[in-house]
């Protein structure tokens, strides 16, 4: 007689635990999964034997399993929206660039960090191939420079053309008494001169020689191509290059900022390095206001900056109206430089 009522009670517990179970599935494909966990524990009754505590388990494992399953789906659910609105940005941002990767290295890295957070598959850097996501950046900065880099996604590449004739703006410190076969730190020293006769006032005086339309010779260790190279490439190779014609070039204004010997900004009878070479600004666009740190390199982040940076666009005037007597001008606004402008890899540097 105990045996049977025992097991009509296993019976009646057990079928109120599979309601009870039903209830929490229900609660945790709703989303609801505290829901789901509360309604599997109703379903274990104070007491029991050993028929209960197997009902129990069962509860609990269905509770278990549907709201993983659930859990699974919402975050689904998630990457799908996020995939979506990543793919609906559309416009030109900035960012900060720092000093060593290459603009193209930065870019990788932009588009490697935006679809691993919509939980989309990298992609190759096969050209021909259609790309889900489009990211381009409008205007080289060397490996050894910082600043603004201006980048373009969705729809906003085709607008980058625009952006390499836009105005740029430059912070450049040398080195006085070194020369070096790329113009910059990273090559090696090809000559050395004193400097001491070089006085702050000689070089704020020659600085009006080299502001306004002037003509510039690009140097052999630029972005400049041949047969489809860059220049600097040939050159690393050891290829014999010859230099390209001068070019109209204008510059909007020029100042000395500081003048610490040996560091400068402007060479004067003797001979000088770039150190460091900042970008503050392409465009409408500074490195202050606009220019996105690593940290807010996010979906979002860059929905935000579009918001922000978009409207600027119609304030900064083309620049390709700009015009010489016989050709069009390559606008560039540099605090400073040195005697030699230079155009290193889509920069503007000096020598």
């Amino acid at each position: 007689m105990m045996a049977a009522c025992e097991a009509v009670a296993a019976s009646a517990t057990l079928a109120t635990a599979t309601e009870r179970a039903e209830e929490g599935a229900k609660a945790a494909t709703t989303g609801t999964a505290a829901s789901a966990a509360a309604s599997g524990k109703a379903a274990v009754p104070s007491a029991g034997g050993t028929t209960v505590k197997e009902a129990a388990a069962a509860v609990t494992e269905t509770v278990a399993v549907t709201t993983t399953t659930a859990a699974m789906g919402g975050a689904g659910a998630a990457r799908s929206a996020a995939a979506a609105k990543l793919l609906s940005l559309s416009g030109v941002f900035a960012v900060y660039k720092p000093k060593g990767p290459t603009s193209a290295e930065l870019l990788n890295q932009l588009k490697e960090k935006l679809l691993a957070e919509a939980g989309m598959p990298p992609q190759d850097g096969n050209k021909r191939k259609k790309q889900a996501l489009k990211i381009g950046h409008g205007g080289t900065l060397d490996s050894a420079a910082t600043g603004v880099l201006v980048v373009g996604i969705g729809k906003g590449t085709k607008m980058l053309t625009s952006m390499l004739s836009g105005s740029k703006k430059y912070i450049a410190t040398g080195e006085l008494g070194k020369a070096t076969d790329t113009l910059d730190s990273t090559g090696k020293i090809t000559e050395e001169k004193p400097y001491d006769q070089i006085k702050q006032e000689d070089i704020e005086g020659i600085l009006q020689k080299f502001t306004g339309n002037i003509m510039q010779v690009p140097p052999l260790y630029s972005a400049l191509k041949k047969d489809g190279q860059r220049l600097s490439t040939l050159m690393k190779k050891g290829e014999v290059v010859e230099a390209k014609p001068a070019r109209p070039v204008t510059v909007y204004s020029l100042s000395l900022q500081k003048f610490q010997p040996p560091l400068f900004t402007l060479e004067l009878s003797s001979c000088a390095t770039v150190q460091e070479l900042t970008r503050t600004k392409q465009g409408p666009f500074t490195l202050e206001e606009h220019a996105l740190r690593e940290d807010k390199w996010t979906i979002d982040g860059i929905a935000q900056s579009l918001e922000h940076c978009m409207p600027l666009l119609s304030v900064e005037p083309s620049v390709k109206k700009l015009k010489t007597e016989d050709s069009k001008v390559q606008a560039v606004s540099s605090e400073d430089k040195t005697s030699q402008v230079k155009e290193k890899d889509g920069v503007i540097g000096t020598s």
